[in-house]
């Protein structure tokens, strides 16, 4: 018999089981508590964070699908459209890392080739505990191999991604996975159920008891018996998928499907009950007829499972023997469970019984909704950094720690692990601000970048959520893309902690400040609460997933630097902020004061103004200078184009720790001609944006100064070494 203590154990609330009881009229039984703790879960229904989201910017001239489908739709010319979208599956990674971080791979897949379009690129932002953890290297190792045995074997290249190490992540790692895809614009499919009587197809794998309570076990917090959790995640078969992708993709080329979903949290639960939500529809289900690959299974089980690889299909009528032609060719499962029906309930039969009928508005609309408490950051005072702790420090060794430092090395050993190249149209791999891939068969390229800045955000949560968009728009325009929208999937500790929740609220409002002035809006994304081990939990962590357009891909930038005796230009003012730069914590252990400052107009300025210069090709080489400041951002260009540089002598009225590490916001390094030099001022005037003029390129060092010189093949050892040797212990 259900009761409130089975509804706890649920994950449900005293008063939502109360609520559950009143809108039936009655107590559910042991199936229908387990689609209302599925539906009502964070994971699924956003009901503490709803009320914040839908102030988000989600539409400019481009925009196509925003929020509310499976993943957002851009709009990239000549009927062409991309959909993108970023997911986390943190929970599953922490407890199992090859398959969590696999089916969130897979997961991600499917919300973008179910709506017509097939996968060109994947990305990733993964974040690790402390390199001291004694978890951390076998966690890290795990998802690595989890996120490149799924995506290689699905043939699609991870042209980007972002490794981040931090302790607030020991008891609860970070992998946000994010796919992008290419459809014709009058090929997009939705997951909207239309018309009556329809029926209402299963296909791909079987079901199995992998991943029960897998959205409700994403909506926890962890305690010590995590590992008992390990039958919730779910297990990948990337070839599976790979079949159900181009079975799915044969049957949407011609004019079958009504709607389509993947079964992905909750499963066949949540995919069916949204399909009718957003239909307006009833649907019926017999449960006898769901594929199974276990016996014994019941309707609680088979409802709640998370096995991976299918989908829910609504049919045209008299079009289910050609869909069963297509996915017997394709060797997968294909079974009419359902219809379409106009009582806008879930109706389920299993032998012969109804084991549930639950109005479909009772799980949707209905479910609860969260005004909840939160406290407001201050913004931290300014920490004044003595300057004679810089007396001692000299500038090569500090810029070799900073270049070795776990947040800045070199990530070849993870993205080599990849394959970034298939496909054919990977035209700027990982380790640059974007990766790009050609849109096959045309001149038009699509840039992506993922992007988080944890510190930043846990400093100030209002300017670490500008900043992390802004960062994003950096990042495509160094490449010369113009950007066009964004996906965030947004990270953080327990909603019911105040300050947990103040800093969901305010990084929310930073984000949709900051992607509302560059026109850069939000079209999909995913929130993850509940990322903490008992009280403790992770820093506040938005990943950003920004998208644009390149439109002749001859017109891409690199980073690396290209020829000597070019001009090198600083982009935007420095004015030489330290606190909570990289400098300030790793090389002072000064962990106090505000983040650097966000001005938005000059960030559309100067990104604008950048574009124009790409446009006309006076770009050689860009970068944007972020994590480490000016020095870290031209050694990166150095080590990449095998080239040095020599730094004019700053006409700077602040200290060169300052000029050199601090971590300003709105800035570029660009290279030009000489040939080029009297037009791109004459630009960089007219458009008001503020330069400085760096130095030179030269042949094999680094000189800043007349004290401080280092050869490129040193900043490479630096840059290079930390993680490999991390790895081989």
């Amino acid at each position: 018999m259900v009761n409130e203590k089975i509804a706890i154990e649920h994950g449900l609330k005293k008063q939502e089981y109360s609520k559950i009881c009143d809108l039936l009229k009655r107590t559910p039984n042991i199936t229908e508590l387990g689609i209302f703790s599925a539906m009502w879960n964070e994971h699924c229904s956003y009901k503490s964070s709803k009320i914040h989201l839908k102030n988000l910017p989600t539409k400019n001239n481009k925009v196509i699908q925003g929020p509310g489908e499976n993943a957002g739709i851009i709009d990239i010319e000549d009927n062409d459209a991309i959909v993108f979208k970023i997911e986390s599956h943190n929970h599953p990674s922490f407890i199992e890392p090859y398959q969590g971080a696999a089916t969130g791979v897979g997961g991600i897949m499917r919300d973008v080739f179910t709506m017509g379009a097939r996968p060109i690129a994947n990305l990733n932002s993964i974040h690790f505990g402390s390199p001291e953890h004694k978890k951390t290297r076998n966690l890290l190792r795990g998802v690595v191999r989890g996120i490149g045995g799924y995506g290689n074997c699905m043939g699609i290249p991870t042209i980007a991604g972002q490794t981040n190490f931090d302790e607030s992540y020991n008891g609860n790692i970070l992998v946000n996975a994010m796919t992008l895809g290419l459809v014709k614009k009058n090929k997009i499919f939705y997951s909207k159920a239309a018309g009556l009587n329809k029926p209402v197809i299963y296909v791909g794998s079987k079901t199995g008891r992998d991943g029960i309570h897998g959205a409700s076990m994403a909506s926890a917090v962890f305690d010590e018996k995590i590992e008992e959790k390990k039958p919730t995640v779910q297990v990948g078969d990337p070839f599976t998928e790979k079949l159900l992708l181009e079975a799915c993709l044969e049957l949407m080329s011609g004019d079958s499907i009504i709607a389509i979903q993947d079964m992905g949290a909750a499963g066949l639960t949540s995919s069916s009950i949204e399909m009718a939500s957003k239909g307006k529809l009833g649907i019926e289900l017999d449960l006898n007829k769901v594929p199974c690959r276990e016996t014994k299974m019941t309707p609680y089980e088979i409802m709640l499972s998370e096995s991976q690889e299918r989908m829910l299909i609504v049919l045209e009528n008299g079009k289910e023997e050609l869909a069963k032609k297509i996915f017997d060719k394709w060797n997968l499962d294909f079974a009419i469970i359902g219809k379409t029906t106009d009582s806008k309930k879930i109706e389920l039969f299993f032998d012969k019984k109804k084991v549930a009928d639950i109005p479909i508005d009772t799980l949707v609309e209905n479910s609860p909704i969260y005004d909840r408490k939160w406290k407001k950051a201050k913004l931290p005072k300014k920490n004044k950094i003595k300057k004679e702790k810089f007396k001692n420090l000299k500038i090569v060794n500090v810029l070799n720690k900073i270049l070795a430092n776990p947040n800045v090395c070199s990530k070849k050993w993870i993205w080599q692990q990849y394959d970034h190249t298939v496909m054919g149209d990977t035209i700027q791999k990982p380790g640059g601000d974007a990766g790009v891939v050609r849109i096959h068969g045309t001149s038009k390229a699509v840039a992506a970048s993922v992007d988080s800045s944890a510190v930043y955000c846990w400093a100030h949560p209002l300017s670490g959520g500008k900043q992390i968009v802004c960062e994003s728009w950096r990042n495509l325009i160094a490449v010369g893309a113009k950007p066009i929208a964004i996906t965030n999937c947004l990270n953080f500790g327990s909603p019911e902690n105040d300050e947990n929740m103040g800093e969901f609220v305010e990084c929310v409002q930073g984000l949709g400040e900051a992607s509302a002035y560059l026109d850069f809006p939000v079209v999909s994304g995913n929130v993850s609460f509940y990322n903490q081990t008992k009280d403790i939990g992770i820093k506040p962590t938005p990943t950003i997933g920004g998208v644009g357009l390149i439109k002749n891909y001859k017109n891409m930038v690199t980073m690396d630097l290209k020829q000597n005796e070019n001009i090198l230009l600083v982009i935007g003012k420095t004015e030489g902020h330290l606190e909570q730069s990289l400098f300030s914590r790793d090389i002072l252990s000064e962990k106090n004061g505000p983040p650097p400052e966000i001005n938005l107009f000059n960030e559309k300025n100067n990104g604008e103004t950048v574009l124009k210069l790409i446009d006309k090709n006076f770009i050689k080489a860009a970068h944007d200078v972020s994590l480490g400041g000016i020095i870290t951002a031209l050694s990166k260009m150095c080590i990449k184009g095998k080239k040095g540089a020599l730094l004019n002598k700053p006409k700077y009225l602040i200290d060169k720790f300052e000029y050199l590490f601090g971590e300003d916001q709105g800035r570029y390094i660009v290279e030009i001609e000489k040939t080029n030099y009297d037009n791109v001022i004459e630009i960089l005037e007219k458009n008001s944006v503020h330069y400085d003029e760096l130095g030179i390129v030269n042949d094999n060092d680094l000189i800043i100064d007349e004290k401080s010189k280092v050869s490129i093949d040193d900043l490479n050892k630096s840059h290079n070494i930390w993680l490999n040797n991390f790895m081989s212990k």
